[in-house]
């Protein structure tokens, strides 16, 4: 948990800070040193302690910080009021985050390590709004439960988003169709038999 104290360092403080950490996680990932970290960031072990309740939460803040702007890069999900423009902008918003991430490699390096459970929170109301204009347009089947849809939507990105990383630490180009035909299949009801 990032203490009270850190949350009231002036802005570019607490931004340079997390660069730093930035920069080693990206490198040296898990085993980045804590106390190295720190000391390239021009802080004392003691207010250290009153940032941060050690390496883990530090590793949790960068991590959440990495989110927070990757979420803003995609900003909210803008309605289409088409099918077209839906898989348009769809396919224009992961272009947008693959450029980010060729253009950012520590950002990708954290990405390409464990992530937690919890971290598509900043992204909540981007998939909301993504089933919600699916649902609307009659992309996604109504006769589920739409929080179902929901957390079926949001694992296969999960799903999507760590092949395509793993594609790019790589060098690889992503193809982002077969993951559209997965959605695709997710969301569309069953054809009967006959």
């Amino acid at each position: 948990m990032v203490l009270p104290r850190f949350q009231r360092l002036p802005d570019p403080r607490r931004a340079e800070i997390l660069a730093v950490a930035r920069r080693h996680l990206a490198r040296d990932g898990e085993a980045a040193s804590y106390n190295q970290i720190i000391a390239d960031a021009g802080i004392s072990k003691t207010s250290a302690y009153l940032y941060f309740d050690g390496k883990a939460d530090l590793v949790a803040e960068v991590r959440r910080e990495l989110f927070e702007r990757l979420a803003a890069l995609l900003g909210a999900w803008q309605p289409t009021g088409s099918t077209a423009r839906f898989w348009t902008q769809l396919d224009a918003q992961s272009r947008a985050l693959q450029q980010h991430l060729a253009e950012h490699p520590e950002d990708l390096a954290i990405l390409a390590q464990r992530p937690s459970p919890d971290e598509d929170e900043p992204f909540a109301a981007w998939f909301e709004g993504l089933v919600d204009e699916g649902l609307a347009l009659g992309l996604i089947r109504g006769d589920l439960d739409n929080a179902l849809i929901l957390a079926a939507t949001k694992a296969l990105f999960r799903c999507l988003d760590e092949r395509g990383i793993a594609a790019l630490v790589r060098g690889e180009p992503l193809d982002l169709e077969p993951g559209w035909q997965l959605l695709r299949g997710l969301w569309s009801a069953p054809r009967r038999r006959r």
